[in-house]
């Protein structure tokens, strides 16, 4: 395989480059684009010219430097080993090899696909789509040996892409309505997916039938069907080990999976928890489960919600503060499948703890949430103040507000041991750390612990632009 025909260097080296707002010659897909999409189709031979790319809509040369365009990237591809269940697989490659090509950015998967076309490499020549559909062919060949055949076609027009981005978003439900029909008690072997590292190198994700990887694009029958035909690949086996804890779903096998893959800098991981040694994130995940210390509770919002959410920060704000494969309680990089599993969070409480996500991700999972729950969980359309948030969810009698009595009586016990005298008791210290950008926080308690210290020095950190 060469690709000494083309203007721009092609190779894994090139995975992980950043492309800036300031760099980019044009930007595909991403947040200000409505529809967008990437979809493998195994096909029969016949119905396939072997090296055609198509383009649909304007070509990298006629599009305006700085513009942004929707992107439709549909490969169909054919051999005789080749089975349905490898389709989504194929699928989650495209984010790979299009970071194989120095001045390419590809993030996320699915219908929140988003790509950046460095200015350097249109400057070399590279200004036709032809060249991005002819190297993804060359590598799925090369990559993937059973594939012996494979055409692309990429939309890039508003109006032309309306039609495959509805057939694309049929396959995917269907996708996950088989990935439902499963649970993780029912299987002897779990999967783990390493296609993140070269954005998050501490990062493998571990998917589960409960458990759909974080970007949401590789369901268990996915990841089972990968490891089958590329034992040796970026999907393999995870057999499960001992359970350690069934509540967090610790399992020795992952735990040790965890610390190989990231090179010691994880020992352990709760498949079900957020706040105690959470899976880690990446940064294709599709969703952020993020804990609301002010209700006890947590929120949850996807990467195409443009506002800020209930705690005043924005998706990308909190996507900073979570991927890049850190382990960081609070803050979960998650599929929107993983929200109506039953092993949802529930080491934390599960589903019954969630109490604001975006109404579009709220209608998208509405049917399959317990019904009394539903009309109690608010949106930005009820509430958009924190501060208004704690009276909304007792007027609605949300299941989590019976946890406050609990917290209120610990408060009352600091408070009775603060009226004793001017000193915290040793053995219970409390302490309130600020959110980023100084919405919301932690309270953190500490209890049964000894702390000497001559000086405790308490600093307002101004902002930067404040003199």
């Amino acid at each position: 395989m060469s690709f000494s025909d083309m203007p721009v260097d092609v190779g894994p080296v090139y995975e992980g480059e950043r492309i800036r707002a300031n760099q980019m010659y044009v930007e595909l897909g991403g947040p200000k684009m409505e529809k967008h999409f990437e979809l493998v189709r195994v096909k029969n031979p016949k119905d396939i010219k072997d090296g055609q790319v198509k383009l649909i809509g304007p070509d990298i040369k006629d599009m305006k430097e700085g513009s942004t365009h929707p992107i439709g990237i549909f490969i169909e591809v054919a051999g005789p080993e080749l089975e349905e269940d490898l389709e989504a697989v194929f699928e989650r490659r495209v984010h790979e090899f299009c970071n194989f090509v120095n001045g390419i950015m590809h993030l996320n998967q699915r219908y929140t696909n988003w790509m950046r076309i460095s200015k350097a490499a249109v400057e070399k020549g590279f200004n036709s789509f032809q060249m991005l559909g002819t190297i993804l062919i060359r590598l799925y060949k090369a990559e993937l040996p059973i594939i012996k055949q494979a055409q692309v076609t990429i939309y890039t027009d508003p109006k032309e892409i309306e039609k495959p981005y509805e057939m694309a978003m049929e396959i995917y439900s269907k996708r996950d309505e088989r990935a439902r029909t499963i649970h993780d008690e029912d299987v002897d072997m779990y999967y783990g997916c390493v296609l993140c590292q070269s954005f998050a190198p501490t990062h493998a994700c571990c998917i589960t039938p409960d458990r759909t990887s974080l970007c949401g694009s590789i369901n268990w029958f996915d990841a089972r069907a990968a490891a089958k035909v590329d034992p040796k690949g970026p999907l393999f086996e995870v057999p499960p080990g001992e359970c350690l804890n069934r509540e967090a779903g610790e399992f020795s096998g992952i735990n040790e999976m965890i610390k190989k893959r990231s090179l010691g800098e994880i020992n352990k991981i709760f498949l079900y928890s957020g706040m105690e040694y959470p899976h880690t994130s990446c940064g294709c995940f599709e969703a952020i489960d993020f804990f609301i210390p002010e209700v006890n509770g947590y929120g949850i919002v996807d990467r195409n919600y443009d506002d800020v959410a209930i705690n005043g920060l924005p998706f990308s704000a909190m996507a900073n503060q979570t991927g890049g494969g850190k382990q960081m309680p609070g803050f979960n990089g998650i599929s929107i499948q993983y929200i109506i599993s039953p092993k949802f969070q529930q080491y934390d409480g599960g589903i019954e703890t969630v109490v604001w996500m975006p109404k579009a991700v709220k209608d998208r999972v509405a049917e399959f949430l317990p019904p009394d729950l539903v009309p109690k969980i608010a949106t930005e359309e009820e509430v958009k103040d924190l501060n208004k948030l704690k009276d909304w969810l007792k007027e609605h009698d949300h299941p989590v507000v019976k946890t406050w009595t609990e917290l209120e009586a610990e408060e009352e016990e600091e408070a009775e041991y603060e009226a004793e005298g001017a000193m915290v008791p040793m053995g219970t210290v409390g302490m309130t750390i600020p959110g980023v950008g100084g919405a919301g926080g932690f309270k953190i308690i500490l209890k049964n612990c000894k702390i000497h210290a001559e000086s405790i020095i308490i600093k307002k950190i101004e902002p930067k632009g404040r003199k």
